[in-house]
């Protein structure tokens, strides 16, 4: 079995595991990137559209901004570390370093836009692609060879399970030694083998759970990875029925994924039309279109079930045309292949899941209860969010706290050591053929119980009958995937059903309707 050691293993490459990795990599530690994607570009970062909050001293309101929008269930200490800390993290990484180049105003000052309940406008953007302009500017940044000898960055590796001697030592004396986490086992999809990577820290960086729903905008391969093999391997998780629903996707039937219509069309005036071309929002709340995610998500849904249409419309046409066209270019493209002109006619919308609340509890620079185990970005749960997300937060949050977690690492990197190969067990592979199409069928059938049952609305009933088919897919899924050999989408298949069920009992647990989580 093929064995390679690094100090740090960073398991994702989006904006958290990119920023620790800059911080790492700049104290000549040997690092490891693996992301499952053969691009290392395609992540839910490079998804992002709408922009990434900037704050400022003199910015007094952007906690209160973060609690109200959580339903104030957020935590408020982390909440004062980004008011805090981000500012400077991201001018070092973003503009001063990788030179992520936001959009300017003609005298070269940095513009700043709002979105949906923000106070202020405190939210750097570059048109409708500001997920993608980080990522691109971040990762070419660390790519530089010359500049970073020390980063191996291995693409089309996916992570099947965090190593601990407790649960894959060679002796039963290896039961008896502190739970840590020591590396990964980690399957080659080109070679088709699994290898042992081995670490003196490992970061969980790999985003969060969208893709188990039928209609999502992230990557697919935010299926929860991190999250199941964190579990396994005993760390704690945290308030995981808290999953936010973007309220506005482009309503198309031709994929999962669906194309996300940022937020900021609503801040920039953008009027939510039912099928009858009425404005409906002021019946629902008073902010209107910039009330909070969870409240637009299930006043559209509302809505659509009042009108009986499958969708609503956000129009954004009485903007200027050539104005549109510069603020919103992808969005404009894209809706062009589509047949809809935004400049003229309004887009048909449809909430999707967005974003991951909860996830692996960390303290406050990414520590989990697993010694040498982190957690960054949206697989983390610091409590920043708490029951609902405040627009803009994730990619600062998965900066920032990539960053904070990289010091917290290099404070105590050397007195620690890789551990002993040979005391981990080799990867013993299934002998029986995956089945692709029983593997597309489990996944189409998780898709739809997590989005027709475990999903914007969630009831006794419905929880009930989600609860009686996950417990058969769970039984045929752990029984397939120990004697089949190992693909890509089987791995994630296992890790998906682990992580719907945790949405789901976390659901059950909670009868408080609050933030994105509602329940009849």
């Amino acid at each position: 079995m093929n064995t390679v050691e690094f100090d740090v293993l960073i398991i994702g490459c989006g904006v958290a595991g990119l920023s620790a990795a800059v911080k790492l990599a700049e104290k000549n530690v040997k690092i490891g990137i693996i992301t499952r994607e053969k691009d290392p570009n395609i992540s839910n970062t490079y998804w992002a559209q709408g922009g990434i909050i900037s704050p400022t001293d003199e910015d007094v309101t952007l906690i209160d901004d973060i609690q109200k929008a959580s339903s104030y269930t957020s935590n408020v200490k982390a909440a004062a570390i980004m008011t805090g800390k981000s500012g400077q993290i991201l001018n070092e990484l973003l503009i001063e370093k990788a030179k992520t180049d936001f959009e300017k105003d003609k005298d070269g000052n940095l513009l700043f836009t709002k979105e949906a309940a923000h106070s202020t406008s405190r939210i750097l953007y570059k048109g409708d692609f500001t997920g993608k302009e980080i990522q691109v500017s971040l990762l070419n940044y660390l790519k530089d060879k010359k500049r970073f000898p020390n980063v191996s960055l291995l693409c089309g590796h996916t992570a099947i399970d965090l190593l601990t001697p407790l649960h894959h030592g060679t002796t039963i004396q290896s039961r008896y030694e502190e739970n840590r986490v020591v590396g990964a086992y980690v399957f080659n999809q080109d070679r088709e083998r699994v290898d042992k990577i081995l670490a003196k820290t490992t970061i969980l960086a790999t985003g969060g759970i969208g893709s188990l729903y039928l209609h999502h905008t992230n990557s697919e391969s935010a299926r929860g990875d991190g999250h199941a093999m964190a579990k396994r391997a005993g760390a704690t998780l945290t308030n995981m029925e808290f999953i936010q629903f973007h309220p506005t996707t482009l309503f198309d039937s031709s994929s999962h994924r669906r194309f996300l219509i940022s937020e900021a069309i609503r801040g920039e005036g953008g009027i939510l039309l039912n099928s009858k071309g009425s404005p409906f929002m002021e019946q629902y709340h008073p902010d209107k279109e910039l009330a909070p995610r969870d409240v637009v998500a299930r006043s559209i849904v509302e809505e659509s079930i009042a009108t009986r249409h499958e969708c609503v419309y956000l129009d954004i046409s009485h903007k200027g045309s050539e104005w549109i066209k510069d603020r919103f270019p992808t969005i404009y493209e894209h809706c062009l292949k589509k047949n809809i002109d935004i400049t003229k006619e309004p887009i048909p919308v449809v909430p999707a899941a967005h974003y991951t609340c909860g996830g692996v509890k960390t303290d406050l620079v990414g520590k989990t209860n697993l010694p040498n185990l982190y957690a960054v970005g949206e697989v983390a749960c610091t409590g920043l969010h708490g029951a609902n997300r405040l627009a803009s937060t994730s990619l600062l949050e998965g900066l920032s706290w990539g960053y904070i977690a990289a010091e917290s690492i290099s404070q105590n990197l050397n007195s620690l050591e890789h551990y002993d190969s040979s005391r981990i067990h080799d990867w013993v592979d299934g002998s029986a053929e995956s089945d692709g199409a029983l593997i597309e069928q489990d996944w189409m059938t998780l898709k739809q119980t997590m989005w027709n049952y475990v999903g914007i609305t969630r009831s006794g009933n419905r929880l009930q009958r989600a609860n009686a088919m996950f417990r058969e897919l769970f039984d045929e899924i752990q029984r397939f995937y120990k004697n089949a050999k190992l693909k890509d989408s089987l791995i994630g298949l296992r890790n998906a059903v682990e992580v719907g069920y945790m949405v789901l009992n976390s659901s059950r647990r909670n009868t408080e309707s609050i933030g994105c989580f509602y329940r009849e």
